[in-house]
């Protein structure tokens, strides 16, 4: 596993580093194939924060912590991530569906634009997959929408979750 260890205001101490490094290495008995970990940890005046975005299999799991330490926020975003990596993995075998064990790649580029902010590029590769699939990956990223392409159509698909709680998936017409 690629752990990648970013300070914003702040300086990474060597002890800062290894106690992240050290929390995150246990995910590799829950989860396989962890490509990368990039970890963030900003200081804010008194609020200490950590942001941690993991690839595993092609998804992306993420989870961010504020905290008045440094050390309870990484501990509190671990804690985080173990309880979406425990979800994702009995959703996964609770639908499995014959032998598709692979898991798409997240298509998150939300972007608000408003006169003084600015539009922030992303680009990712997203695999195919079902309304289904993308539905679950919409819930584990806690996100209110998902962009990806149709696996039966390959088309670009829109799936969003309407103010009633219900979910709408937008397809484009021929």
């Amino acid at each position: 596993m690629n752990i990648i260890i970013n300070g914003r205001h702040m300086d990474i101490t060597p002890a800062i580093r290894q106690y992240s490094e050290e929390k995150l290495k246990r995910f590799e008995k829950y989860v396989k194939n962890i490509s990368e970990a990039v970890v963030t940890l900003s200081v804010e005046k008194y609020r200490h924060r950590a942001e941690v975005l993991m690839r595993v299999n092609g998804v992306n799991i993420q989870a961010e912590s504020v905290t008045g330490e440094i050390y309870a926020s990484i501990d509190e975003v671990v804690e985080k991530l173990e309880r979406q990596i425990k979800k994702h993995k009995d959703k996964l075998t609770s639908r499995r569906k014959g032998s598709k064990n692979e898991q798409p790649a997240v298509a998150d580029t939300a972007a608000e634009f408003t006169p003084d902010r600015a539009i922030v590029r992303e680009k990712l590769e997203m695999k195919p997959m079902s309304p289904e699939e993308a539905a679950m990956q919409m819930d584990l990223l806690r996100k209110d929408f998902f962009i990806f392409i149709n696996d039966s159509t390959t088309d670009i698909n829109v799936i969003y979750r309407r103010n009633d709680g219900d979910l709408a998936l937008i397809e484009p017409v021929k």
